[in-house]
C-alpha cells in the first residue's frame, strides 16, 4: 500500500498528502468483522472538484476511502487504486479514515484565501456509512462549518445523520443547509444484493421524514435507477409515491452509470445474479459509464409525471443540494459608436 503522493484530491484522486503515520485496526465486533481500518491524518481536507466534472459544485470534503455500504455500483471504487487497494472487496472492507478531518477542516476555513464557497459531503464515499459511528468525525465537521456559517450540503444512504439533527438545525440558522437522502429503488431483494451495507430504503425513507418533521428539508436522490432491475413504470411510480409520503421536498432520479473500477465489480455481480442481463448491459453501455441519453430522458420524463402526480417537485442541477444556480453571463456590451471624421 502507498501512502505517499496520494490524498485529498478532488474526488480523492491522486493530490495532497497524507502524513505517514498511519495506524491500521482490526476489529471483532461483530459490526466490523472482516474491517480494517486505516487511520491517517490528512494534509488537506477541501478539495477541488475537477472543471470537467459534471457536477454541480466546486468542493468537497470526504472524511473516509472505501465504504462499508458496499454498493456493487459504487463510481468511488476506482479510487482505492490509488493506492494499490483492490477496488472490489477491498473497497468495502478496507476503511481509509482521516482521523484529523475537523481539526483540519477548521483550519482550511480560516485560511485567507477560503471564501466561503459551498461544500458538498457524500460525493465520493458515504460520510455516514458504519465507520462513522465508531470514529464521529461528522460533528466536528458540521461545527466547524456552522462557527464560520460556511453553507453545505450532506448526501447519504446512512441513517445516522440522525443522531446529528440538533447540529444541522444549528446550522441551518446560519446558513444554508442542503440534505439528501438516495434511495433509488423499493425492492428489498435488489436492496439486499446491490446494496447490502445500507439501511434499507424503508428506514432511510423514515430518516427524511424525521428530518423534515424536524424543521431540516431533505429532498432525495432517486439514484441509481437500474436498467432492467428497477426501471419499470410501476417500480418508478412506488417508489416515487414513497418518496412523497416521507416529506422529501423533491425527487431527482440519477440513472446507474458504470465508470471503470464499478463497470468490473458491477458487471461480476450481474453475472452472478442476473446472467441474462450482461448482453443487455453491454450493449446499453457500450459507449462508456453512462446510459445511452434517450433512455435517460425516458427515466426523467417519468420521474417528474410521477413527482406531478403525487405533488413533490422535480429538480435541477444541485437543486436537491440546495446549491443556487450561477448567475446568467451577463450580457455583451453594445458595441461604441465610432465618430467618423470626413476629410
Amino acid at each position: 500500500m502507498r501512502w505517499s503522493s496520494l490524498g485529498g484530491g478532488a474526488d480523492d484522486g491522486p493530490g495532497a498528502l497524507f502524513g505517514t503515520d498511519v495506524v491500521t485496526r482490526t476489529l471483532d465486533t461483530p459490526e466490523f468483522r472482516g474491517v480494517t481500518f486505516h487511520e491517517v491524518r490528512a494534509k488537506t481536507i477541501v478539495n477541488r472538484v475537477p472543471g470537467a466534472s459534471r457536477m454541480p459544485f466546486e468542493w468537497t470534503v470526504n472524511p473516509y476511502r472505501g465504504c462499508t455500504h458496499a454498493c456493487v455500483y459504487c463510481f468511488a471504487r476506482k479510487t482505492h487504486g490509488y493506492l494499490d487497494l483492490d477496488t472490489g472487496l477491498g473497497f468495502d472492507t478496507q476503511i481509509v479514515v482521516k482521523v484529523n478531518a475537523p481539526e483540519a477542516l477548521r483550519r482550511e476555513l480560516a485560511a485567507p484565501r477560503w471564501r466561503g464557497e459551498h461544500i458538498a459531503m457524500g460525493t465520493n464515499v458515504d460520510c455516514y456509512q458504519r465507520a462513522e459511528g465508531r470514529y464521529r468525525l461528522m460533528p466536528g465537521i458540521i461545527s466547524a462549518l456552522r462557527e464560520r456559517a460556511n453553507p453545505f450540503s450532506v448526501l447519504t444512504k446512512g441513517t445516522l445523520i440522525l443522531r446529528d439533527l440538533e447540529l444541522l438545525r444549528e446550522a441551518a440558522t446560519v446558513t444554508d443547509v442542503g440534505v439528501s437522502m438516495s434511495v433509488g429503488f423499493l425492492d428489498r431483494e435488489l436492496w439486499r444484493t446491490v446494496e447490502p451495507g445500507t439501511p434499507s430504503p424503508g428506514r432511510r425513507l423514515d430518516a427524511v421524514r424525521t428530518l423534515t418533521e424536524h424543521g431540516i428539508p431533505c429532498g432525495v436522490l432517486m439514484a441509481p435507477v437500474i436498467p432492467f432491475l428497477g426501471d419499470s413504470p410501476e417500480q418508478l411510480r412506488a417508489t416515487v409515491r414513497a418518496v412523497a409520503a416521507s416529506g422529501a421536498t423533491s425527487v431527482t432520479p440519477l440513472v446507474l452509470h458504470l465508470r471503470p473500477g464499478a463497470r468490473e465489480w458491477f458487471t461480476a455481480w450481474l453475472a452472478r445474479h442476473h446472467p441474462h442481463l450482461v448482453r443487455r448491459y453491454e450493449t446499453m453501455y457500450a459507449d462508456g459509464a453512462y446510459a445511452p441519453k434517450w433512455y435517460q430522458r425516458r427515466i426523467t420524463r417519468q420521474v417528474h409525471e410521477y413527482a406531478a402526480e403525487f405533488g413533490i417537485g422535480p429538480t435541477g442541477p444541485g437543486d436537491h443540494r440546495r446549491i443556487p444556480a450561477p448567475p446568467p453571463d451577463p450580457a455583451p456590451a453594445p458595441p461604441q459608436a465610432t465618430q467618423l471624421t470626413l476629410l
